[in-house]
């Protein structure tokens, strides 16, 4: 995805919080992300070899067309969360405080900022650490 520079020293220059390590970042502009912010964004999981978590498939057959979004052939889901209020992933929603519309981050998330010990059905072993690439759509301020 052609969003902007690729930064992949990121993880040297800033850290999110323990557990989540910063891989690759594009900036993107505008008002970061904070405490009480609605944000939509699209997310993409994969286990720590490599191997993509196939959730945006499983979902697409329940979402409305509107929350489906193509770029490069990819078909992704926007996510609609509030910051603070716990309804994603804790590694996901710790790693959008921060960004900014248009931004992309990868990280890699430890089991205890994912699924811990009890995975997700077939898709998560138990304790697994996953990759995950996040684009921020945009922003509503609190």
């Amino acid at each position: 995805m052609a969003l902007g520079k690729l930064r992949s020293d990121c993880h040297e220059r800033m850290r999110i919080k323990s557990g989540i390590k910063l891989l690759a970042e594009i900036e993107g502009q505008g008002e970061p992300a904070k405490k009480g912010d609605t944000v939509i964004y699209n997310s993409r999981l994969f286990r720590n070899k490599g191997e993509e978590i196939p959730l945006n498939e499983q979902q697409l057959e329940y979402v409305p067309a509107e929350m489906i979004r193509t770029i490069d052939g990819m078909r992704l889901i926007d996510h609609r969360t509030t910051l603070g209020r716990r309804q994603t992933m804790a590694g996901v929603e710790y790693s959008l405080y921060g960004m900014k519309p248009g931004g992309y981050r990868k990280i890699r998330v430890s089991p205890h900022l994912a699924y811990r010990d009890k995975g997700l059905g077939d898709l998560v072993p138990p304790n697994a650490v996953l990759i995950v690439e996040i684009w921020l759509r945009e922003v509503i301020a609190a």
